[in-house]
């Protein structure tokens, strides 16, 4: 078992992971090289910074109110950065603001930022409201895609650069035993929704998705009764050791609208209540695209943990018929043991598995055993075989912390290669942009925001996707707290 951590070290302790506490606009920033002028766009970035006051004791690095940092590239120029608190309806009365609506479970809208049918929104997963979002990252209120979704969403949504379409698995904590598969038309109007039994209740954040099928993560981490009985003022005593066998029962006994209302509120800024259940079994499910969700075949695996899976495609025989699904992802033995309050003491490598549609095999090899997180591909190629993918490389010391360098995957050639981007930085998440719809896989920028501990100072950096080499850095007179994931809305 790794070494206790320390539960706040990463988000409190100061420096690149630690909140900041105001909104900030900042006009005309210094850059360094040469922004390409075919960049007309916003990069923008969304994490959890709480508003007020937190307990380090029971801060989850997931937790908090979230917050988008963006910057608005054209004609070669950076021509803003701005911060602004996503006003979810907990987020704009702690902000004393009107609320801006609510729909689904008050979940602070903290994970990623995506945009679809001309709409930027702010999403979080577990039943959160999806929120709209100016050009200018005001909060506009609830987005229900044209009110044929309520209820909430995903943090991870995959568009089918073919169809225009994006797809998703959605969970609730108080919806135990499935999760929701649905597909949202390019105009942002849902035309399939269907329910998919699973195990309990799972914390699924990501999926896979190929042409033909929707892979579901049903893996060890699920919802925890006792933890939200206690994030809601349930006496210890109420409680009591047999939590975890509690915890069980939510796969039984759905959990009341209001009381899950009032634990995400309590859980805002604090405890989540998701654990590592050992017993709970650990597979992936593919489900044809225009299937029932009863028709899902699961494929038994070692025990693990994905967050964030890289990519995934049909195998395809010489007939064009799909023998097998491979699936590339981020594997942690296990997660939430050492510190249940974040990642600390987890080891991730990233992994592939092939779910053999014949046999009903799997096959799981490791593609690299280096420490990374928050793996990347060309967003045109997700559901069809790609080649290369991107990571930011983790400290080797259990940490979850990322360092200073990017790793390269080449999924053909099988090799991986690592660039630092100079000592005592830290690197985010980076995503690719092609420089044009026809542009070559690795013809492009990789782009996000890097933290340099030496002098302090945040950029956002732009790489070559081929060589890794700088092509430029917008100066950034504000701290950009480390956060979750960002992607480039072309304008």
């Amino acid at each position: 078992m790794p070494a206790e951590t320390d539960p706040a070290r990463s988000v409190l302790s100061g420096g690149a992971y630690d909140p900041v506490r105001t909104e900030e606009t900042v006009t005309d920033l210094r850059v360094t090289g040469r922004i390409p002028d075919w960049l007309d766009g916003r990069y923008v970035r969304n994490g959890p910074n709480p508003i007020g006051p937190v307990d380090p004791a029971t801060l989850h690095w997931f937790m908090g109110d979230g917050m988008v940092h963006g910057v608005r590239l054209r004609g070669g120029r950076a021509e803003w950065y701005r911060n602004r608190w996503v006003r979810s309806a907990d987020a704009a009365r702690a902000l004393g603001e009107p609320v801006p609506g609510s729909a689904g479970v008050s979940v602070a809208a903290n994970t990623t930022v995506i945009q679809h049918a001309g709409t930027i929104l702010a999403l979080v997963e577990a039943g959160g409201a999806a929120y709209a979002l100016s050009d200018e990252l005001e909060t506009v209120g609830v987005w229900d895609f044209r009110g044929t979704k309520p209820g909430g969403y995903t943090a991870h949504p995959k568009l089918d650069a073919a169809t225009g379409e994006l797809h998703a698995i959605s969970y609730r904590f108080d919806r135990p035993g499935v999760v929701e598969y649905s597909v949202v038309e390019p105009r942002g109007t849902l035309t399939r929704r269907v329910d998919v039994p699973v195990t309990g209740s799972p914390l699924v954040h990501d999926m896979g998705l190929t042409q033909r099928h929707v892979v579901v993560l049903d893996l060890p981490i699920e919802f925890d009764l006792g933890r939200a009985m206690r994030a809601v003022g349930v006496p210890e005593r109420m409680i009591g050791p047999g939590s975890r066998v509690a915890s069980r029962l939510i796969g039984r006994v759905p959990m009341s609208g209001r009381l899950a209302d009032l634990a995400a509120s309590r859980l805002r800024n604090g405890d989540m209540p998701y654990s590592w259940s050992p017993e709970h079994p650990s597979r992936l499910g593919v489900l044809p695209r225009d299937a029932a969700g009863s028709a899902v075949r699961w494929f038994e695996i070692d025990q693990c943990f994905v967050f964030h899976v890289l990519g995934a495609y049909d195998e395809e025989d010489a007939e064009g018929r799909a023998v097998a699904v491979v699936v590339d992802g981020v594997r942690y033995d296990e997660v939430f043991t050492a510190n249940a309050n974040g990642p600390d003491g987890a080891t991730t490598r990233l992994t592939r598995w092939r779910l053999d549609l014949l046999t009903g095999g799997v096959s799981e090899v490791v593609v690299d055993g280096r420490q990374q997180e928050f793996p990347r591909i060309d967003e045109r190629r997700i559901g069809r075989p790609y080649r290369y993918g991107y990571a930011s490389a983790l400290m080797p010391d259990g940490t979850g912390r990322v360092d200073d360098r990017i790793l390269r995957h080449d999924l053909v050639a099988g090799t991986t290669t690592s660039h630092s981007l100079g000592a005592g930085t830290e690197v985010g998440e980076l995503v690719f942009v092609p420089a044009g719809p026809d542009a070559a896989e690795d013809d492009g920028v990789l782009m996000g925001f890097v933290h340099d501990g030496a002098t302090g100072e945040d950029r956002l950096e732009l790489l070559d996707a081929a060589t890794m080499e700088s092509v430029a850095q917008v100066h950034l007179p504000t701290r950009v707290p480390h956060g979750f994931h960002g992607n480039w809305l072309p304008a």
